[in-house]
């Protein structure tokens, strides 16, 4: 008796393998009529990606900073800094009606690093129990502060060059988010908080040996650089080379120089902050001021956007690789909180711009 023939079975598409044919066909084309343009494209990508080596290892020493500002964060912590920062924000945070430590990665950003505030404070909000929607407010606030201490000691040369009041630019632009933009989030996206007392929260003060956690410290510091922030930074510049030879990136960086305009903040270092680095930025608006005649609402605009989780790839890359790796979000969840807090202070920067110019 002849056996049934069986049906065989076939595996159907799905969408991304479409899209790889498609990209196998424009790849193919390339080689044929174009290859000195996909040669051209890779070689793009290599050039700006090591342009980050030397920002970060050979020229501008970023790395050496970022590492100490690890050693200083974690010797702040030995010292009761985060146990201090706990008797002065449970009782503010309290009326706002969240957790208090959301506002420890803010604190420790100006004082240090945007990644060092990320890698410490995400193990002290798991600590204090916060929840996902608290830690998601925590990195959002925490972009409200500059990535590096040294962009707040320029921003403060080139302010008193210009004769700018800095007490109350820094009180407004600094401190005054770490209590605003909690509140706002908490009545807006991220309600899932609830405040605590400070008998409820554990002790942040390690016991570790003061040698060890230098030491630790310093590798900590380094593993961050080499293993999250390079690799980081490679990616994201690698593809702004590409869209550059592409001339694509050119009509980019156009947007951004008239939209910085429209929002009062000074174009050129707002562009370079956005792209490149506050602490470039601060440091060219340092010479700026030497030289000319600027504005002074454009300057305290582009002091507040300094101070702040630009450039690109601290949003895009390094936030979510380091607290992804430090709390219970995932990549998607924590670039998601950091590029809405960018938004934010981009906003908050014309506002200071506004509302300072007069009094200033």
């Amino acid at each position: 008796m002849a056996k049934p023939e069986t049906k065989k079975q076939v595996r159907t598409m799905d969408t991304i393998e479409y899209v790889g044919i498609g990209l196998l066909g424009l790849a193919i084309l390339g080689i044929l009529f174009v290859p000195d343009k996909i040669a051209g494209v890779f070689d793009a990508m290599v050039a700006k990606a090591w342009g980050m080596f030397g920002t970060y290892i050979f020229e501008r020493n970023l790395g050496a900073a970022i590492i100490t500002s690890v050693i200083i964060g974690r010797v702040l912590e030995r010292l009761g800094f985060t146990d201090a920062l706990m008797r002065i924000f449970v009782p503010i945070m309290r009326v706002v009606g969240v957790n208090s430590a959301v506002v420890v990665p803010g604190v420790y950003n100006i004082l240090g690093d945007v990644n060092a505030a990320g890698r410490i404070s995400g193990p002290v909000l798991k600590k204090a129990g916060a929840t996902k929607d608290e830690i998601k407010i925590a990195i959002a606030t925490m972009v409200q502060a500059p990535c590096s201490f040294s962009i707040v000691m320029l921003g403060m040369l080139a302010m008193s060059i210009a004769g700018i009041k800095i007490f109350p630019v820094m009180v407004f632009t600094l401190f005054l988010p770490l209590v605003l933009i909690p509140l706002l989030l908490k009545l807006t996206i991220w309600r899932d908080t609830k405040p605590v007392e400070l008998i409820d929260l554990p002790k942040f003060t390690p016991s570790t040996p003061f040698i060890p956690t230098l030491f630790n410290a310093a590798r900590e510091g380094a593993e961050l650089v080499f293993l999250l922030i390079l690799p980081a930074a490679a990616l994201i510049f690698g593809i702004i080379g590409a869209l550059e030879y592409l001339g694509i990136w050119q009509h980019v960086g156009g947007f951004i120089t008239a939209m910085l305009n429209a929002l009062n903040i000074e174009p050129n270092t707002g562009t370079v902050t956005i792209l490149s680095s506050g602490t470039l930025a601060m440091s060219q608006m340092v010479e700026l001021v030497k030289t000319s005649t600027v504005a002074k609402g454009l300057i305290v605009g582009s002091w507040t956007l300094a101070n702040s989780g630009f450039p690109l790839q601290v949003p895009f890359a390094q936030i979510p690789a380091v607290w992804a790796a430090n709390t219970d979000l995932n990549e998607k969840e924590a670039m998601g909180a950091a590029v809405l807090g960018c938004i934010i202070r981009l906003v908050y920067a014309a506002l200071s711009a506004i509302i300072l110019a007069p009094i200033v």
